[in-house]
């Protein structure tokens, strides 16, 4: 799961008032020697977009697989585009080497590649629906359990995940392509996300040095210290439940039921770049469920479920920590997809009727700086045949390809898919254009419990999760892609370089997402729900499948009077949020956040929680400050800890433990 399905990121929603012309009126003078688009995609942007994608492709991948939650990092790499390609020019300008200048073109086109690049390891499924299909996770939703029927689940494999990837990632390019003219140009959507990144850079190139050279050093003041922390607490983990991270430092009691500070720098940056509004959703899941609820229905073993089950069974507390959130995550997703639709449909009407009234009176009141983008964004088109035949012969391809990959899924229903795709694909990009919510996962949980339902009890569930893959990734794709049209129309960058720029990312993210995928699925213990690597959706995703194929039969005992409740509190919460006032609306928890602890522990909701209150007490202190250097300090945070990470899996996979297990006993 990442932050798209939640809120919109804090820069989209904190910045969406920031008017992005602010230094335009040199970028007017620049745009005017605008270059080509085939000299705006160059080889050393190529190799850093490989290197930042590879990099956040790690990291996002150690979020999905610890806790299934990954924040934006769009802003981060665009600072780290900024970084490496002003070091890399300084460094040959130090050699003697001259070099073509760094403009906001060719950081753009940085930005798409890597963040195409890392979206597939934060989107493709590894840490829910294609995780959730190997045997393990099979077994843990229990191999008695009706509607999870023999043999049904698929080992990962580096082949078949990669052509998986190509096939629906790809085609979700070309499925908008005909229509960013209307909903970037005609109807001037905000994509905030989008817009931010374009504040972000146009900012880096005209702000001067002063402001790069303080992010800079930032960023690798935090890089080092927290990839040599992550080096040291090393030698700590000779064994499970060892070492700093499992340091009780709120007492034994609390550790146990997992309130504790990990000492985790990932988290702790992921907090400072996450709105406040989620991490304090995060910690109030935590203590709701691992503070009152489980111990309580723990206490009601041999009343409420047989005392001699496993843990590991659905038909025990098991079940109750995965149906809940189940429960929180639907309702939350059935409130916002009917939300969004409405407004999006009541948008577009209001459109239609007053496109005519107004279409003379806005080219007149038009500013000039929007007139010169609007100039540079169409004046490089896209042929419209580009995205007919591409997505007609992906299509073809996947209609042929995909009951290869799943036999479960009949070729009738990837039609059925493919046809639905681009209306669904225009209201999600339509939607996140006025809210920045990216509704992709709803639209994939849609497609997961029809297929569960269609395929029967037999071949349900692989079908099911299958399915989820195939119409998310369309919808998911496309509205990322017309994200970065938006940055690219705020930034002189070419639609052209920019769909080759997203092309380009998606292909090295389809090959290294499964690569970064099995560096952690053989150095560690993946989906063990009592490891750090806990992968809590795949479970999620294995028994909302269940729920499709079987109806409430599924759940354990008392457990659907629960579902209907945090069913309904999800729905009600949102309902205070977007109908009392903003001062009371602006307290409301975001239940799909607070679905997060419930399986996974309340730990990494306090690291987050301290990232939070950092950046508050910062923006206290000096708020112009902490708007400058935040960005870098937690990319800085995120990124040393996850490198660590590399060198780690090596001596892992070498058979190399740490020497040391620091562990904490009662006295």
């Amino acid at each position: 799961m990442n932050m798209e399905e939640m809120e919109g990121t804090e820069t989209g929603t904190e910045r969406e008032d920031l008017e992005p012309r602010q230094n335009w009126d040199e970028s007017e003078e620049d745009s005017k020697k605008i270059q080509s688009w085939t000299k705006q995609i160059t080889l050393r942007g190529l190799i850093a977009s490989i290197l930042i994608g590879g990099i956040y492709s790690i990291i996002a991948m150690k979020l999905n697989l610890t806790t299934g939650l990954t924040p934006h990092l769009n802003v981060s790499a665009a600072l780290l585009a900024f970084v490496f390609m002003r070091t890399w020019i300084k460094l040959l300008s130090k050699a003697g080497i001259a070099s073509a200048p760094f403009t906001p073109q060719e950081n753009t086109m940085i930005q798409t590649s890597a963040v195409a690049c890392y979206s597939i390891a934060v989107g493709g499924g590894f840490g829910s629906y294609l995780l959730g299909l190997n045997k393990k996770t099979y077994e843990l939703a229990g191999i008695d359990t009706p509607g999870n029927s023999p043999g049904s689940y698929k080992e990962p494999g580096i082949g078949w995940m990669i052509g998986f990837l190509f096939l629906v990632c790809f085609i979700g390019l070309f499925v908008l392509i005909p229509l960013r003219k209307i909903l970037i140009v005609d109807y001037r959507l905000t994509f905030p996300s989008g817009m931010a990144s374009a504040v972000l850079i146009n900012g880096f190139h005209t702000l001067g040095d002063k402001m790069a050279r303080k992010q800079v050093r930032g960023f690798m003041k935090f890089f080092s210290f927290s990839f040599l922390w992550g080096f040291f607490q090393w030698f700590y983990t000779g064994k499970e439940e060892c070492g700093f991270s499992q340091f009780p430092t709120l007492g034994l009691q609390a550790w146990r039921q997992t309130f504790y500070f990990d000492f985790s720098m990932t988290y702790v940056g992921a907090g400072m770049i996450c709105p406040h509004a989620v991490n304090l959703s995060l910690l109030l899941g935590g203590v709701l469920s691992w503070g009152m609820m489980w111990p309580l229905i723990h206490k009601l073993k041999g009343d409420w479920f047989p005392a001699d089950l496993p843990e590991t069974s659905m038909k025990s507390l098991n079940g109750y920590k995965v149906f809940v959130p189940i429960a929180l995550i639907l309702g939350d997703g059935l409130y916002n997809f009917i939300k969004i639709m409405l407004f999006t449909l009541i948008n577009i009407h209001g459109r239609l009727k007053q496109k005519n009234l107004n279409s003379a009176a806005g080219s007149q009141n038009k500013a000039l700086g929007d007139l010169k983008q609007d100039e540079v964004f169409i004046r490089e088109t896209i042929p419209m045949w580009i995205g007919a035949v591409g997505y007609v012969a992906f299509a073809i391809i996947s209609i042929i390809a995909i009951p290869f990959i799943f036999p479960e899924i009949k070729w009738y229903y990837v039609i059925v898919a493919y046809v639905f795709a681009p209306s669904l694909a225009f209201c999600n990009a339509y939607g996140a254009g006025l809210t920045d919510i990216n509704m992709a996962y709803n639209y994939g949980k849609v497609g997961l419990f029809v297929l569960a339902a269609l395929a029967g009890k037999e071949h349900g569930v692989v079908a099911g999760m299958a399915g989820c893959g195939l119409i998310k990734s369309v919808v998911s794709v496309s509205c990322n892609l017309m994200q970065d049209f938006k940055t690219g129309h705020l930034t002189f960058t070419s639609p052209r370089a920019m769909l080759l720029s997203q092309a380009i990312g998606t292909a090295i993210g389809c090959i290294v997402a499964p690569l970064s995928f099995f560096l952690f699925y053989k150095a560690f213990d993946v989906g063990n729900p009592n490891g750090e690597f806990k992968a809590p959706f795949a479970i999620i995703y294995r028994n909302m499948a269940i729920l499709g194929v079987e109806g409430f039969s599924a759940l354990p005992q008392h457990c659907l009077q629960l579902c209907y409740g945090f069913f309904a509190f999800a729905i009600v919460i949102n309902l205070v949020k977007d109908f009392s006032p903003k001062k009371i609306g602006k307290w409301m928890p975001i239940p799909m956040a607070m679905a997060v602890p419930f399986l996974v522990g309340a730990y990494f909701a306090i690291d987050m929680s301290i990232g939070t209150l950092v950046v508050f007490a910062w923006q206290k202190l000096n708020n112009q400050k902490a708007e400058l250097m935040v960005p870098a300090v937690a990319s800085g945070l995120i990124c040393g800890e996850s490198m660590w990470i590399l060198p780690a899996s090596f001596l892992a996979l070498a058979k190399i433990t740490p020497p040391i297990c620091m562990k904490f006993l009662a006295s």
